[in-house]
Parts: structure tokens; C-alpha cells; sequence
């Protein structure tokens, strides 16, 4: 967890159709980096799952919290 916090960013889900069991709309989630993914046009992000797998980058708009939001949010995560 500890490196997950060091590392991580936030994005909310603004597009959900090819994944809704994955992914919730307007909601706030982990995005990992990835550079490889990136120039891919896709993001790293736990889902629904907990896991991390690849989303199309346009589904999301990065975001930048408040560190006692960005705490909150890494504890459900």
C-alpha cells in the first residue's frame, strides 16, 4: 500500500459503455502508472474488481485531490 500511495493518481469515470460491471460513472478511482500503457491511449485502473487492468484513457479525466481525500480514497481501494 505504501508504494500504491506514493505512486498513484486519481481520475473520475466519465464513460462507462463497454464496461459497466467494471466501471461505475463519476466515480473517483486509482490510476497506476503505467508508461507503456499511456502510449497506448489507455490508463491502469482498479475497478470494481480491486484489481488493475487497462481502460481506454478517454474514458476518465485525471484529477488532483486533497491529501485527507486522496488518504480516504487509497483505503477503499
Amino acid at each position: 500500500m505504501n508504494n500504491l500511495k506514493s505512486e498513484a493518481q486519481f481520475a473520475v469515470c466519465i464513460q462507462n459503455k463497454d464496461y459497466p460491471a467494471s466501471l461505475e460513472l463519476h466515480k473517483i478511482y486509482v490510476v497506476l502508472t503505467d508508461e507503456e500503457s499511456i502510449k497506448d491511449g489507455d490508463l491502469r485502473i482498479v475497478d470494481e474488481s480491486g484489481e488493475d487492468y487497462l481502460y481506454p484513457a478517454d474514458y476518465f479525466v485525471i484529477i488532483e485531490l486533497p491529501k485527507v481525500v486522496q488518504g480516504s480514497v487509497l483505503t477503499i481501494a
